[in-house]
């Protein structure tokens, strides 16, 4: 899954030991440093050859109009994509005026390394010049995770074997609005064609200069969006070290600030710049605050010194690992993966302070930097139990979202609020409603997130103040968007049931279906956690409760309403196959033989209209697999069993939140290698580019899920009903699994063996769980040893279609698959009729 040669295994770093321009875009984003509000993708410092040059800013974005093709009520009439703010990196060396380049230049060493314990990217070069000068080149770029708004990037220049001339010419560019300063398209351009996971590009200015100036060594750029009136400004002021004479000299336009340094090198004498950048924005500050932002942040990062600066971001780190590490026992491959995952994390959202998780962190343009569900299904498990402070922080943009989430249920003719399904500002930026809108289990999803929080924390306070909003505006959305239904037309409640119509889950392969499972259980949580949480509120705070009460206008018949819903909602179940149909009608359609369908045909959605797949039995997500995990209390192991075995053949993967839930369930029921393979598939989807787009940016999500899949999967940890549980499924040929969690402020760390678990609390309250049924209580600096017998049961293989035998519908059809026609022209289809008449068939 990913060249060793080239990038050899390193518990703590990443390493690559060759530059190659073929694959700059995936390496561009595998070596991104950022801090969940400012993210630099892995650029060369020398500016040229790139996929993107790509410098982004949490919720910095532009607005345009969404124009259909044909309009209809209630579509998303304003879209949002994410703004490539002004490019600092660039930092070019030139000897004897002959500039670096790494497509022609004679480079005997190259190492570029993203070391995961201090969160600098780094890179080293020998360069040999045309003229036989040996020049070596170290450069440095951190993106600060103590300050916010501060990055750091150095250069060390040295010409080993002679004196020679040296520039070092430190930039700023506008590159939203100029590609470059050379003009011309990128060395490794996009793939040709129509692919819905890139980034609107917008043909009009953006950014429009607001102030900018030259002071000394300090330069200063300044813009408002042009539509969304956003504004943002960066500010970078440089160090020069060297014992060799050298002058400067500066250049400010609007879209661009220069700083070059021209020194007499004299050989061995070395030459370091240091640039120090902050960037600020806002959705409505004058530009020129902004400035004054910028200037007080690096006025307080010269006062403490660059040393301090690193130290302080090491320091950050260390507590990081503290808290979040996992180990896998020997197998440093899967451990330098599985720390990158988990520091992808860390850098998407560790200073997002309040802004959302985009889909991409801030490590590339794909989907247009939005927010969607992927955020509080699989990316907020990691943050409540890790670093809850960030679990909240993500909450609480849902919760300022709400204004917008209400407006946009009135809209669609419901109560309550409706989250959009993809969003920066809180307005819907779907333009296709079927796959987008249609997906109103986004609200069941945040909902999912909150009550996960406040379990893994016990942060009732929170839930109280303003998480109660969001729980009651979203079972609100449910009571009015379903409907009851009798049996014998007389609604009486004796077997009354409640039914959600016109929805699409998470599968995007099969859209606006009735009584979709997994959105059916995850409403009845939905309903049902809203219902639990006012009545504990009324139970311990009677004055935050009538608050809310005053606030949300809640009616006193409302909270039974809900458990009246939520216990009669419809669940789909089949007799005759013994599983769950994905929606009310799936299991009617016509299967999709996989097996047999060309590679060069994935993913289904590059190359097949949408009502090509509509039709069939195929899965991009897996659907009901994941309402088998998240509400697994709810269903037996038998059931999950045979939904898993039914549904496994059918998901395609072209979804890169898929493999992670399916390795969950695979462990879960028996299938443990297929499991470890499906983990693998989760852990490389970026570092082995699996679904050809990581030069789009990080798959966030994805890392949240190896998350998952490790503590879940193979660790077995659950937290249904708010209680902490073990079941482990530790893979055969690994020899331990460890990994920390925070239960209500109590620090577990826990490792798996094959014949016991081990828990260890090292600080806080005490701490109950079970294992396989078995309770224990832990207290702190004490450790609780389970025993273990065997890691649950083990069926060999995969499930495969051609299992299915004979299986037949409620109806008594026979389940068959088979391929869509592929073809490039026009099939002539020809009746009975027509063979009768002699049709040349």
């Amino acid at each position: 899954m990913i060249d060793r040669d080239r990038f050899p295994v390193d518990p703590w770093r990443l390493v690559e030991t060759s530059f190659d321009l073929d694959d700059a875009g995936v390496t561009e984003t595998l070596f991104a440093v950022g801090n969940g509000y400012l993210g630099l993708r892995g650029n060369q410092p020398e500016g040229r050859h790139a996929h993107e040059h790509g410098t982004f800013i949490n919720g910095f974005h532009e607005t345009f109009p969404i124009r259909h093709a044909e309009q209809a009520y209630g579509f998303a009439e304003v879209g949002q994509t994410i703004i490539n703010a002004p490019d600092a990196k660039v930092m070019r060396v030139y000897v004897d005026d002959e500039p670096l380049s790494l497509d022609v230049a004679d480079v005997r060493e190259y190492e570029r390394t993203l070391d995961m314990r201090d969160g600098v990217q780094r890179r080293h070069i020998l360069w040999v010049t045309p003229s036989g000068k040996e020049v070596r080149i170290d450069y440095e770029r951190l993106v600060s995770f103590e300050e916010k708004h501060l990055a750091l990037m150095t250069v060390d220049v040295t010409v080993l074997n002679a004196d020679a001339p040296v520039t070092v010419s430190c930039q700023i560019l506008n590159r939203q609005d100029g590609e470059d300063v050379y003009g011309g398209t990128p060395a490794a351009p996009r793939r040709a064609g129509f692919d819905p996971r890139k980034t609107e590009k917008l043909h009009e200015r953006v950014l429009q200069p607001q102030e900018y100036w030259q002071d000394k060594l300090r330069s200063a750029l300044s813009y408002r969006a042009t539509d969304s009136g956003m504004t943002i400004a960066v500010v970078a002021d440089h160090l020069v070290e060297t014992a060799n004479e050298y002058t400067s000299r500066t250049l400010i336009e609007p879209d661009i600030a220069k700083n070059v340094f021209r020194v007499n090198a004299k050989a061995g004498v070395p030459i370091r710049v240091t640039k120090l950048v902050s960037y600020h924005t806002s959705r409505g500050v004058p530009a020129r605050e902004l400035v004054d932002r910028c200037r007080r942040t690096l006025d307080r990062a010269l006062g403490e010194s660059v040393d301090a600066i690193r130290a302080q971001q090491r320091a950050w780190l260390d507590a990081f690992w503290e808290r979040s590490d996992v180990r896998i026992g020997g197998h440093d491959d899967l451990q330098q993966a599985t720390r990158w995952c988990l520091f992808q994390l860390a850098q998407a959202s560790a200073r997002a302070d309040g802004q959302g998780v985009p889909a991409k962190g801030m490590t590339g343009s794909g989907y247009s930097g939005h927010y969607f569900w992927d955020t509080e299904i699989y990316v907020l498990p990691f943050l409540a139990y890790t670093t809850p402070l960030w679990a909240r922080n993500a909450l609480r943009m849902r919760y300022l979202m709400l204004p917008a989430a209400r407006k946009r249920a009135f809209q669609l003719n419901e109560a309550g609020a409706l989250f959009p399904w993809r969003t920066i500002n809180g307005e819907e930026a779907s333009a296709y409603y079927a796959a987008g809108t249609a997906q109103y289990h986004i609200n069941a999803d945040v909902s999912f997130a909150l009550a996960k929080y406040v379990r893994a924390t016990g942060d009732t306070d929170f839930l109280f103040r303003e998480g109660v909003d969001i729980a009651v505006e979203t079972a609100r959305l449910w009571a009015t968007l379903g409907f009851w239904r009798s049996s014998d037309g007389v609604l009486d409640g004796e077997g009354d049931t409640f039914h959600i119509h016109g929805v699409t889950g998470p599968d995007e392969y099969t859209t606006v279906v009735n009584d979709n499972l997994f959105t059916n259980v995850m409403a009845r949580f939905n309903l049902r956690f809203a219902a639990r949480t006012i009545r504990e509120m009324a139970e311990a705070d009677g004055e935050v409760y009538r608050q809310m009460v005053d606030r949300l206008a809640l009616e006193p018949g409302e909270p039974e309403a809900w458990e009246r819903a939520a216990e009669a909602m419809h669940i789909p179940f089949s007799p005759s196959l013994g599983i769950h149909p994905q929606d009310h009608v799936f299991l009617e359609r016509e299967i999709w033989d996989l097996e047999n369908t060309p590679p060069d045909k994935r993913p289904l959605l590059l190359h097949f209209h949408p009502l090509v797949i509509y039709r069939y039995q195929v899965l991009k997500q897996a659907d009901v697999v994941l309402a088998l995990f998240l509400q697994g209390n709810h269903f037996s192991d038998e059931d999950k069993l045979a939904d898993f075995e039914y549904y496994d053949p059918l998901t395609t993967g072209d979804s890169t939140l898929s493999a992670v839930v399916q390795s969950i369930l695979a462990a879960e029921v028996g299938y443990q290698d297929l499991a470890l393979e499906y983990f693998r598939q989760s852990i490389f989807v970026d570092l082995g580019d699996l679904h050809h787009n990581a030069s789009d940016g990080v798959h966030v999500a994805s890392a949240g899920g190896v998350w998952t899949a490790l503590v879940s999967g193979f660790g077995g940890m659950r937290d249904h009903f708010g209680e902490l549980s073990f079941d482990p499924r530790l893979p055969a040929s690994w020899p331990s699994l460890e990994f920390v969690l925070h239960w209500h402020g109590t620090r577990l760390v826990v490792t798996v063996t094959r014949d016991e678990v081990r828990v260890r609390a090292t600080e806080g309250d005490p701490v109950g769980f079970s294992v396989r049924g078995a309770g224990y209580v832990v207290g702190a600096g004490e450790e609780v040893v389970a025993p273990l017998d065997g890691q649950g049961p083990v069926i060999p293989g995969r499930p495969s279609l051609r299992e299915l035998g004979d299986a037949r519908r409620e109806d008594g059809s026979l389940l068959s698959a088979s391929v869509p026609t592929v073809t490039s022209t026009i099939p002539i289809i020809v009746g009975a009729a027509d063979v009768e008449h002699g049709a040349d068939v």
